[in-house]
């Protein structure tokens, strides 16, 4: 995988006492810590319902000392700014394509040397959406690694990473299961996030 902001010495040192003295001042806790065995693994990124999710996860991630990487929606990879959302751990997505695209993730974390988060929000989506989408599910299974409940609260200001959740092989109870975890987290665009039935 390519370089990122937070493999890249001394930058990742000088932004992760930024994010952790900037959550502190604006009263967000950080909660939770990745276990080794969840070196590699796969996040659930919920809710999201906000460009500022994405600035928020960036610091909550420093603050934990990750290695996330994180799949956006190709438009925002056009130029001029591709290089910079690529550094700050973006995989550009072709929706169009979703085999393609589980399979290609679950090498990338397969493949890669060290650690690697993949960060993927269920929802797919800002906008509200009635079904959550399973890629992420996929992702995790066919690589063989955990899931982690990763969550955003902004009506307590809690973030961080919840339970290390191993897939079983039943997506319709698992998905039952993981979207009781998310139920009582708010976000930013509460009246968006919508846990209705999944996208099989």
């Amino acid at each position: 995988m390519q370089r990122t902001i937070f493999t890249t010495p001394v930058v990742n040192t000088l932004l992760r006492g930024f994010s952790v003295a900037f959550l502190r001042l604006t009263g967000w806790t950080v909660e939770g810590s990745l276990p080794s065995r969840a070196g590699k693994s796969v996040f659930i990124a919920a809710p999201h319902t906000s460009n500022w999710d994405l600035p928020y996860t960036l610091m909550v991630a420093f603050a934990l000392r990750l290695h996330p990487y994180w799949m956006g929606k190709a438009s925002i990879f056009r130029f001029p700014f591709g290089g910079l959302m690529r550094w700050l751990g973006g995989i550009e997505v072709d929706r169009s394509k979703a085999n393609n695209l589980v399979a290609a993730s679950a090498q990338a974390i397969t493949d890669a040397d060290g650690p690697l988060q993949l960060i993927v929000p269920p929802e797919g989506t800002r906008s509200k959406t009635r079904y959550w989408k399973t890629g992420f599910y996929y992702i995790a299974t066919t690589a063989q690694v955990p899931i982690i409940l990763a969550y955003m609260d902004y009506a307590s200001k809690r973030s961080g990473l919840g339970p290390v959740f191993q897939p079983t092989g039943d997506i319709e109870a698992d998905m039952a299961h993981i979207k009781a975890f998310y139920l009582p987290f708010k976000g930013k665009n509460a009246d968006q996030f919508d846990q209705g039935a999944s996208d099989l």
